[in-house]
């Protein structure tokens, strides 16, 4: 945890982020019980935005902005030492998929940035629920090669090119930039990823939507580190990943923790974090500022100047720390 007398801008304390529901063509009607939320006839929700820049600040001194505009204001106040960039560096989001999404592939930072974007795309997915079976696609099948991928979208064959990965609850997948991905029906996935939202589809399972074949050609790595993570246990957390980009954590609350428990041991640059409750319902509560209410799927961040405070469990809080590593 940062001393706020480390920065010239004064402290900002954790925040709640409103959720956004973004419409997608393979999601749900009904989000209940993981979220109260029923979606317009036609019009099914596939994704719940937690830190897009649209979404809307809930609690504090800077409640009703949307965060995007905060990150423009006071970058170095929420991201301390990697506040190079005035923009959020992580776009975090639930993903409901009813139905088969887009065979794709994300650019790397390189590609990106050579098509006008500042990074690229680098994800993971933590599984919060997954039924019997349930799988995704990572990555390709060993030998093969860009001219199958053509074939294989061409004749809609591609599928037999995918390697497929089997999830169960508590898992963690790296899909790193130009890995050709997948996610099918079955599970329900807490996707972490720099906040760049390029995707180029390869294959849509005959959705009226844009394909971007060349592009994708371009971006595909046919060896990547996509796949399971094999999680690291320590006395206070879980480490799900620890990648390039960002981290996620699995803490342990036992009734309270000081949020200078939070940081792992060894790490010394202050930076953005956030607090995201897998299950149960928790309490951010510190002197400075008024108790921040943590309900199950909500998420609240910690800006890298942030006065100290406390994480309360208040029924069974299941927390995930997501941390933000570069810029």
């Amino acid at each position: 945890m940062a001393s706020p007398g480390q920065f010239a801008q004064p402290a900002i304390a954790p925040f709640r982020i409103d959720p956004t529901f973004v419409r997608r063509v393979w999601g749900y009607p009904d989000l209940r019980p993981w979220y109260d939320k029923l979606a317009q006839v036609g019009e099914p929700i596939g994704e719940v935005w937690l830190t897009g820049d649209e979404c809307v600040i809930a609690t504090g001194t800077h409640a009703g902005q949307k965060l995007g505009e905060l990150f423009k204001k006071t970058p170095e106040a929420l991201l301390g030492a990697n506040g190079l960039l005035p923009e959020s560096p992580l776009l975090i989001k639930v993903i409901f998929a009813k139905e088969k999404l887009s065979v794709q592939v994300h650019p790397d930072d390189k590609m990106a940035r050579k098509y006008g974007y500042p990074r690229g795309k680098t994800e993971c997915w933590y599984v919060l629920a997954a039924d019997p079976g349930a799988k995704v696609a990572v990555g390709l099948n060993r030998g093969v090669t860009l001219e199958n991928i053509h074939e294989g979208i061409r004749e809609g064959s591609l599928e037999q090119c995918l390697k497929m990965v089997p999830v169960s609850a508590g898992e963690t997948i790296l899909v790193d930039a130009g890995t050709v991905h997948a996610i099918w029906p079955g599970s329900i996935l807490l996707e972490t990823q720099q906040n760049c939202d390029v995707t180029y589809r390869m294959f849509d399972y005959g959705r009226p939507r844009e394909l971007h074949i060349d592009r994708s050609l371009e971006a595909i790595k046919l060896t990547t580190d996509g796949g399971q993570v094999q999680p690291k246990v320590l006395k206070d957390r879980t480490i799900l990943i620890d990648g390039e980009y960002f981290s996620l954590e699995r803490l342990r609350v036992d009734g309270s923790r000081g949020s200078r428990s939070l940081v792992r041991e060894g790490v010394q640059i202050p930076g953005l974090a956030y607090l995201f409750a897998a299950a149960g319902a928790g309490r951010i509560a510190g002197k400075e500022f008024a108790p921040v209410a943590l309900p199950a799927r909500g998420i609240v961040a910690v800006p890298a100047i942030s006065p100290d405070f406390m994480v309360e469990d208040l029924d069974g809080l299941d927390l995930i720390r997501i941390t933000h590593k570069r810029p």
